[in-house]
Formats: C-alpha cells, structure tokens, sequence
C-alpha cells in the first residue's frame, strides 16, 4: 500500500511513538514492538522510532537507543510523567500495546492516569481481549477503549468481541493480523543437524513458559505415539516466564520434567531453557515437523507463536482457542479440544501417517503466511495511522492548562529592575556600559539561556505572572537561535541578524541548561513542550561535546528535565555519558596535589563539581558524588582563605605548578561556588558546605579582596567583577543572572523540604 488520498502524509518515524513492552526484556509483546517498530521504520526510512517502555524490575534493562523514556511498571507518578513527556514529544501519534499485566494497579489500572492526560491520537493494539471480564478488568479495558482513536484487534472474532461485550463501534475497530518473518519455504531437515535431531521427527513448542501453555497435556499423548514412532522428539523451547519465576520459581518446570520420567519417555522429549533471538527461534521452527499449541484458555485472541509457525508453513496442531480456530480454518491445521490427551495423540498419528495431508497443510499455511508478513502488517498499520490523523484534523481540540503551583517559603526580596531593563522585545543585552544597555554588543545566547534558568527558578518560588513574558521572550529568542543541526548561534547583533555561523560548546551547554529548566518549571504546557523539542533536537551534539564545561552546563540542563522527566533515559543515558567522561579527564589529569579536570584553572571551574553532583542524584553512580565532592573540596582548599574567597582571576588564571592570578574576579564564579555548595549539602547533609555557600554569595555583598559590593540594591545590577583599579563599572547580563541564580539556590535551601519537583 501507498499513501493513501485525502490522509496526511506520514513520512518520519519520529511522528510515532510506542508504548510498550521493549526488548532485550524477555515478554511477547517486546518482541512484538520491536518487529513492527523497525517493520515500520523499513517503510518510511529513517532512524528507528521512539519507544515509551514499560519496566518492572527495579534495575531496568540495558535498553537501545530508540528508547527514550522509562515507565516503572508500579510507580503511578510515572505514568502521569509520561503523559505530559509524551504530550511534548514531537511525535503525531501514540501506538500503545496493550495487555494487562503490562501495567502497574489493579488490572493494569495505572495506564489509565496517563491516558487521562494524553493529548496525542492514541491507536491501541489488544493483545488480550476477555470475554467474561471480572468488574475491574472490564472498567480497565473500557477506560483505554474510550481514550483510544483507533483499535486494533488481531482476530476477526475480536471485532465481534469489541462490539458485543465492549459496545465499541465498528468504525473504531481495525483488524490487522499478527506479523509474521518472511522466510523461505524450506525442509524441515535443512535445519535438524544443527539442533542434534537430524533423521527424527520434530514435534514443537515454543514461547515462555507458563502453567497456562498446557505442556503436560502434549506429554500425556506422547506415549501412544513413541510407540509407533520412537525417533519423534518433542522440542520444548523457551524460558520459564519472568513472572511465573518470580512467583514460583521453576516449579512448573520441573514438574514436566517428573512427568517426563514417570511416563519413561526422557528420550523422546528435549527441554530448552532459552530466550532465543529471532535469526536462532527461525531455525527452530524451520527444523520442525509439527507445530503444537496446546493452551487452555479460550479466550487467546491472538498467539505469536501460532502466526509464527503458520507463517513459516508448519504443520500445526492446536486447541481451539480463539486465534488457533481462526488461523487454522480450512484445513491450515488440526485442532483438538482442551487438555485432550487422546484427541492429540490421534492428531499427531493421523499427520504421522498421512505426510502427503501433512504437506499440504504446510502449503496452506505458508501461503497464508504471505497475507501477514511484518512489511504487510506495516503497511496496515500506516494505513489506520494515517486515517487518525486525518480525524485528528478535522477536530478542533481545546487544550486546557492547569496551573501549578509550588510551595512557597519565606524569601528575601529580589529586584529584577536591571535584568528587565536589559530586555527589550528581542531578547537579553549581553552588555551594560555604566549600568546603560550596550546596543552595540547585541545579544547572547549563552546569556539568554542563564537568564532563562535563573526567572524560572524566581517563578518557581515567587508564582510571579508578571514575570511570565520575560520566560516567553527568553524562550522564543533561543528558538530562533537553534540552528538545523541542533545547536545554537551565540551572537545577534541589535539590528537582528547573526554574527556568527554556531556558538561555542559553551553556548550549547549554557542554553541547554536554561532550556532543561524550563522542561521543570517553565508556567505553560507549550513552552515546556517548545523546550523539550529543542533539547530533542541537540541530542546529537550532545554527544560530540568535547569541553569540560560545556558537557557541565549540559548535565545540569539534562538534571533539570529529570527532575520533571525521571523516566526520560534517552536523556538519562547522556547525563551518565557525559559524567563519565567529565571523570575519565578527572582521572588523566589530577594528581595527589592537583584535584582537577585541566592542568588549569580558569573561569566557571565549581561548575563541573556541581554537574558532578547532579549526576549522581540522578543516577547513583557514586563515582560522580566522590569526584564531585573531592574536585569542589579542591576549589575550596585553593580559594578560600579563611575569611573569604580569593576566586581565580581572568588575568593569567592558575596554570598547574604556575602562579594563580587575583584579579580579574567576576560574579559567575562567585555564583557558581554557591550552587556547587548547596548541592553538595544536598547529597551529604555537611552544614560545612552550608557555610561555604553562605560565604560564596556573600562575596556579591562585600566579603571579597576588596571589602566592597558588587550588587546594588537600589536596581538589582551587580558589577562584572574587579581588578586591580577597583570594581567596574559595566553591570552586564551575565553577572546579574548569576547574581540571581545564586540567591534564589540561597532561597531554596529555606523551603527545601516543601519544594515540589
């Protein structure tokens, strides 16, 4: 199938996201999604899409790439998260796999509060379908039904199903068969060799393991038939289930195998303990010479499995659960009643002894096959894709923003009269001559992107609307500045137009710090959406930072959307990166008198200590906390004198085994030294690091070589630092955003136990 007339284009695999299950966890389903994910992705090209993943162990999964969030399965503000981190992707729709025990809550009950949430078209694929559903199952179910656009069942029968049982209309309703691999038509004993069952005949089973599979029922039957034919071996292969496991651990396991013993047939049946990948479970079906199913409940609506092996044109003998009757009409295979160890004797002879029947119905099936191969399927479902959003359009939908709120402490009063008056309608001078905005100089990213932070952190603590159109100016100047490949021009002169072709690393970090804040606390749904895009883009720069700072700035930034995102490992996974390799440089270059991560120190150093420190919160990775602390604890021995800090000065730095310069002193050193501080009270609860902060923003006020303020409190402003002929006399933007940045983190610490993420 091609695009189809009058619906939109669907042409990115970013204009889909899936819910799911994921690979290399050991479920069905995973499988299921990474087959029509990457099925989907062979048709329009392009990278794989992304994946909102289910986790239900507490150490998650080593997880690929396209998976950019995480949801723990038992944790019901995660889903709530992840609507609103679904809401602000840049994806067009949601296709969720649905099936119950995914789900955390009674009956998978949680799903519901992210779906509340969702303002995506949602295309729900049923991968179980009850027909006499206990109360909470059928409110579960019905709650998705009715938030979903589409729904797609595997079966004809669950058509009907959704109609009579559920109430759903026919025109929400889309059958798409269970995708199958399209493999060659091959003879079973290609294959056997490889297995150690070459010249006898396979009989198998495959899928995890679980009391519901009906095994015992196939070994019951098997005596009557190794009778007349001892070289049959019957394949059991899988893994017990994760669940049953955790439950049980291999007790069902074992008991197959006492009832192998008792019914003395241990040569004609072969357990394989395995979670075997597709290339290995392909040529365990091919080796095969009957396909059996014998599970117990009805009411499959659909089996992997059994549209494996019929896709692969096996021989199959089945119960009559829903799927099986469907799949296996027409003579495409042989069905036998529940737990009917007689009838699968009689079914597995008659094939036995009639191979020119049992060839045909491989034929059959194989042929049948081709209707359901994943490129087919992937077509089908573009197809309903498409036609969501097409009535995705044609509505007119209302957004509704709900206001939060945090809680507030008692705060010192802030003046924003100079960084306001460094505002104008486009963006934030980066330079005041004399406390007067330099139009001259124009406009800085680097400077925009702290200014961001620093008002968000003031709205986040002070509710302030009058500070709202400040954040959105900040805001839309760096989405103007964000450049095709996904970073950022730094300068723009006052007539608007850019002076240079990208910004420094530092540029990126700088503002992927502000925009990260913003994801946590910016007051609108759509500029927390409009951040997140942005940081989404400037992944792959992300990555190739090579400065200690600039990957510095970006963790913080990265922290910050974790804080609203925890799920969010795409970005989790840089931050780890990043602090990794912030500590490789730690290791090349410290030495038993030198804790740093350069043979110098220059500008901004307390930032890396505190990324650091971040890092570690947002990972556990203890390394990062001990590096942090002991890097920070270094600044402190070579800054701080007893009385204030003497910070590295711009003129000359402090070189390893150099002379360390005094002045040249500027406020973002001063700044950062406070939020390092704080957050390293934060990870340790040391009152010592209290007071550093206390005596690192005091700094601003006249503790410094000097004795005298930098910060004025009749406007706000604060000097660009002093040297050697006094403090000066410009008051640029970077000075009073870092001005501010450190007294709202002083504020912080005041409400700390009442802050809300």
């Amino acid at each position: 199938m091609g695009e189809n007339e009058g619906y939109p284009k669907l042409t990115r695999t970013s204009d889909i996201i899936y819910v799911a299950s994921y690979l290399p966890r050991n479920c069905g389903i995973a499988t299921f999604t990474h087959d029509l994910s990457h099925s989907i992705t062979r048709e329009l090209g392009g990278e794989n899409s992304p994946v909102l993943a289910l986790t239900n162990i507490p150490e998650g999964y080593n997880y690929p790439p396209e998976v950019t969030f995480e949801v723990r399965r038992n944790l019901i503000r995660d889903y709530a998260r992840a609507a609103e981190y679904l809401n602000n992707s840049p994806a067009r729709l949601v296709s969720l796999q649905h099936e119950f025990g995914l789900f955390g809550g009674e009956a998978g009950k949680y799903l519901s509060v992210m779906l509340a949430n969702l303002k995506k078209p949602l295309v729900t694929t049923l991968h179980s379908i009850l027909s006499a559903p206990e109360k909470h199952y059928r409110e579960s179910v019905e709650d998705v039904l009715g938030y979903s656009h589409k729904v797609v069942t595997m079966s004809r029968t669950g058509v009907k199903m959704l109609q009579e049982i559920y109430g759903v209309p026919l025109s929400k309703i889309e059958f798409i068969p269970h995708g199958v691999h399209d493999v060659p038509f091959v003879d079973p004993s290609f294959y056997k060799d490889k297995f150690d069952v070459e010249g006898r005949t396979v009989v198998l089973t495959f899928g995890l393991l679980s009391p519901n599979k009906g095994i015992e029922t196939v070994l019951d039957a098997l005596p009557a038939v190794v009778e007349k034919y001892p070289d049959l071996v019957y394949v059991v292969l899988g893994a017990t289930h994760p669940e049953v496991k955790k439950a049980s651990g291999e007790a069902y396991r074992l008991s197959l195998e006492r009832k192998v013993r008792d019914l003395h047939i241990e040569d004609n049946v072969v357990f394989h303990n395995l979670f075997v990948e597709l290339q290995l479970l392909t040529e365990y079906i091919c080796s095969c010479d009957i396909y059996v199913t014998p599970y117990l409940s009805r009411d499959q609506i659909t089996s992997g499995t059994l549209a494996y092996a019929v896709g692969m044109g096996k021989a199959v003998i089945s119960t009559p659960y829903i799927h099986a009757e469907e799949l296996l009409a027409d003579d495409t295979g042989v069905l036998v009643d529940f737990g009917d160890a007689e009838g699968f004797s009689s079914a597995l002879l008659g094939l036995l002894e009639d191979p020119l029947r049992r060839d045909q119905m491989r034929k059959r099936a194989y042929e049948l096959g081709r209707s359901m191969t994943w490129n087919r399927v992937a077509q089908g479902y573009l197809e309903v894709f498409r036609k969501v959003l097409r009535q995705r359009e044609e509505v007119d939908i209302d957004v509704v923003w709900k206001k939060r709120k945090a809680s507030r402490g008692t705060l010192p009063i802030i003046r924003l009269d100079h960084i306001v008056a460094l505002s104008d309608n486009v963006g934030l001078f980066q330079h005041a001559a004399c406390g007067i905005p330099d139009r001259d100089k124009g406009y800085s990213s680097d400077d925009v992107g702290r200014g961001l932070a620093a008002l968000l952190h003031y709205y986040h603590q002070e509710q302030r609307e009058d500070v709202r159109p400040l954040i959105r100016l900040y805001l839309s100047f760096l989405h103007h500045c964000q450049t095709r490949s996904g970073t950022f021009h730094n300068f723009m002169s006052f007539d608007r137009r850019f002076i240079d072709e990208e910004g420094s690393e530092d540029t990126l970090g700088r503002v992927l710090w502000g925009l990260g804040t913003a994801v946590r606390w910016a007051p609108t749904e759509g500029m927390r959406a409009l951040a997140q895009n942005m940081m989404e883009n400037a992944v792959p720069r992300m990555l190739e930072l090579e400065h200690v700072r600039s990957k510095a700035y970006t963790i913080v930034g990265l922290c910050s959307l974790l804080k609203r995102f925890e799920g969010a490992s795409q970005f989790k996974r840089t931050v780890i990166q990043l602090a990794e390799e912030i500590v490789q440089m730690y290791r090349a270059n410290s030495r038993e008198d030198w804790k740093w991560f350069e043979d110098i120190l220059t500008y901004g150093n307390s930032k890396v200590s505190e990324a650091l420190l971040l890092a570690f919160q947002c990972s556990d990775v203890a390394e990062f906390r001990e590096v942090g602390l002991e890097s920070l604890d270094f600044l402190t021995e070579v800054q701080w004198n007893g009385t204030y800090f003497e910070i590295i000065g711009n003129e000359g730095w402090y070189p390893r085994g150099g002379d360390r310069a005094i002045f040249g002193q500027q406020p973002v050193d001063a700044g950062y030294l406070t939020e390092a501080y704080i957050a390293a009270y934060n990870v340790t609860d040391d009152e010592r690091y209290l007071d550093h902060a206390q005596h690192a923003f005091e700094w601003f006020l006249g503790r410094n070589r000097l004795n005298a303020s930098l910060y004025d409190f009749s406007d706000g402003s604060v000097a660009d630092g002093f040297d050697s002929h006094g403090i000066s006399a410009n008051k640029g933007a970077e000075s009073v955003v870092c001005y501010l940045l450190a007294v709202l983190a002083m504020m912080g610490l005041r409400s700390r136990g009442s802050q809300s993420a």
